[in-house]
């Protein structure tokens, strides 16, 4: 019989702003953290390999795995470079730079992989507030594949979001707070050209992640930005 520990958690990592940022919030939180990317086809697949360097960094246990079976799903500019990548949101559904089914699959993946090895916590980066129309990084999508998972393998796995509730500015105070500020500006891809830190400034990606930190370096205040519930036990 398998059991899952509560003081060990597997994030589901990127290598981008989000998910480096739950990387260092699981390290403040337990005692022990891995961390698993996936290849899926993407053109920035360059962050994987930023991803491994993070994590050895960090200390944290890494693992890939490839997945690019979901970029033959269906047609999307993070994984077509013949498609032009949609600058804004259209106003009938979301982005072209929406992957369907991506967290779906990482997550789901990520339970087996974490449950194998006896992991109870799942941590993942996705945000309501910063979704960009993204369906699968809603708080109603993550609370149902949490109950889904748990019943198709009888476990009690937990999904952590520390960033479910906050905007980008908010990820930058978070970022600030775990002591991890100027590693996730320089040495992070979130950038869908796949250009590193910076970034390549006309993405999407990129003019989120610009403005929030804009915004971060410009408040007065910066220890009011973060709700209690997320800075508590960091």
């Amino acid at each position: 019989m398998i059991h899952l520990d509560n003081s060990r958690a597997l994030v589901v990592y990127s290598g981008g702003q989000d998910s480096t940022t739950c990387l260092f919030w699981a390290k403040a939180n337990f005692e022990e953290v891995h961390a698993l990317s996936f290849i899926y086809g993407q053109k920035h697949v360059h962050e994987v390999d930023l991803a491994e360097e993070i994590a050895r960094e960090a200390g944290v246990g890494f693992d890939k795995m490839d997945v690019s079976f979901i970029s033959r799903l269906a047609p999307n500019s993070l994984t077509d470079s013949s498609i032009p990548m949609d600058s804004e949101k259209p106003a009938g559904g979301p982005p072209n730079t929406f992957v369907p089914g991506r967290n779906l699959f990482f997550l789901s993946i990520a339970a087996v992989y974490a449950r194998e090895r006896g992991i109870r916590h799942l941590v993942t980066g996705v945000s309501q507030t910063d979704f960009s129309g993204y369906p699968d990084c809603r708080d109603a999508f993550i609370r149902s594949l949490n109950v889904t998972l748990n019943m198709a393998m009888e476990e009690q796995f937990v999904i952590h979001t520390p960033l479910m509730w906050i905007d980008k500015c908010q990820t930058w105070a978070l970022a600030d707070r775990l002591g991890v500020l100027d590693l996730v500006r320089e040495k992070t891809l979130t950038c869908y050209n796949g250009v590193k830190g910076d970034g390549c400034g006309h993405c999407p990606a990129c003019k989120l992640r610009r403005e929030g930190l804009e915004q971060y370096l410009h408040t007065e205040d910066k220890t009011a930005l973060l709700p209690t519930f997320l800075v508590h036990g960091i």
